[in-house]
């Protein structure tokens, strides 16, 4: 059966755009990079198709915007000033001053973790006591001082509560109940002891009852108000029934047996000599030499320009490829568009007879 004046027309249609296309294939062989743009493309492209390789060149136009926000972005790094350590002298001083035999105060006033203003003198009598100084959201070593002590109790035969207490106080007077109520729940867990709850208590006191026992004990600090954190040594004492400084523990990690034997020699009220200290600072990164300080910050500076002019880099990278993408599918037709199916195969020019 033949093909219909319409069939005919859609075939002729069909190989017109053939044609045109090979006629565009030959113009884009070409090293005139102004010929090919003149070629453009053979078949019509849609509305919505002129629309969406449009906006792939948006991102061309926010470049003086990027370049801007680069620029703010190093001239930030750039005239940052680093802020005012504190001085060395200020950190030399730091220190735990071993006062062996000194009396605390039994009537100094705290706030214990469920808010109830207890004296120190309820912790006292039969039983000896730790005694911690530090505060509860302490990024550095306070929290290591607190593992250190759990592992050490953990390995002796002695419990919190049925054998001696531990205090914890913290030096921070803006500290709340709430969050020493926190923390004792989070030592407490790690402990897994029974009984534990009612003889380890977490205190919030104060900025003048705080001074007072941190005097007693020994125990410097300083406040920094740039870092927002405390300057403090690590450690913790050993006190007698009745509140006498029986013994000093520094450092990080504790000997379950020398822990143990102090317990014992505080509960028959005895009084040990000075030891030997090694004073670990607990204030942010720097050491007390605050020798690597300098180093730190131009590092951080350093790092901080390589990362802003990586992220230019990239965005710029970007948008050049999306530009060029862009004009690379105005000059190139969709599959979808192109009706001729056998251009590689034979001629499209003329019509089949159909079988039917």
């Amino acid at each position: 059966m033949s093909v219909g004046a319409s069939d005919r027309g859609a075939w002729g249609k069909a190989a017109e755009d053939c044609r045109s296309l090979r006629r565009w294939r030959d113009c884009k062989r070409s090293s005139n990079f102004r010929e090919v743009l003149e070629c453009g493309s053979p078949l019509p492209l849609s509305e919505r198709s002129i629309r969406l390789r449009s906006a792939k060149r948006v991102p061309g136009a926010a470049r003086p915007f990027l370049t801007g926000l680069c620029c703010v972005m190093l001239s930030a790094v750039a005239l940052s000033k680093p802020t005012a350590p504190l001085p060395d002298s200020t950190l030399a001083q730091i220190e735990f001053d071993q006062r062996p035999g000194t009396q605390i105060s039994p009537d100094l006033t705290f706030t214990d973790e469920e808010g109830q203003a207890v004296q120190l003198n309820k912790y006292f009598g039969t039983k000896p006591t730790i005694l911690l100084l530090g505060y509860y959201e302490c990024p550095m070593l306070c929290a290591m001082v607190l593992n250190g002590l759990i592992e050490s109790l953990q390995d002796i035969r002695s419990n919190v509560g049925k054998d001696f207490e531990v205090v914890d106080i913290s030096i921070d007077p803006r500290e709340t109940p709430s969050l020493a109520a926190a923390k004792k729940r989070s030592c407490l867990k790690r402990y897994g002891r029974d009984g534990a709850a009612a003889g380890w208590h977490f205190l919030t006191g104060s900025e003048e009852n705080i001074r007072k026992i941190s005097a007693e004990v020994g125990f410097h600090y300083v406040y920094d108000p740039i870092s927002k954190q405390y300057a403090h040594p690590s450690g913790f004492v050993v006190l007698t029934p009745d509140g006498r400084i029986s013994r000093y523990f520094f450092g990080l990690q504790f000997p379950a047996r020398d822990l143990y034997a102090a317990l014992q020699a505080a509960s028959t009220r005895s009084i040990g000599s000075r030891i030997e200290q090694l004073v670990l600072l607990c204030f942010h990164y720097r050491p007390i030499t605050s020798k690597y300080g300098a180093l730190i910050m131009g590092t951080v500076r350093v790092l901080a320009v390589a990362t802003v002019l990586t992220l230019a880099w990239l965005i710029i990278g970007m948008a050049r490829r999306e530009k060029t993408l862009g004009l690379g599918a105005l000059a190139s037709p969709s599959a979808s568009q192109s009706p001729c199916a056998e251009l590689a195969g034979g001629d499209a020019s003329a019509p089949r007879e159909s079988s039917l």
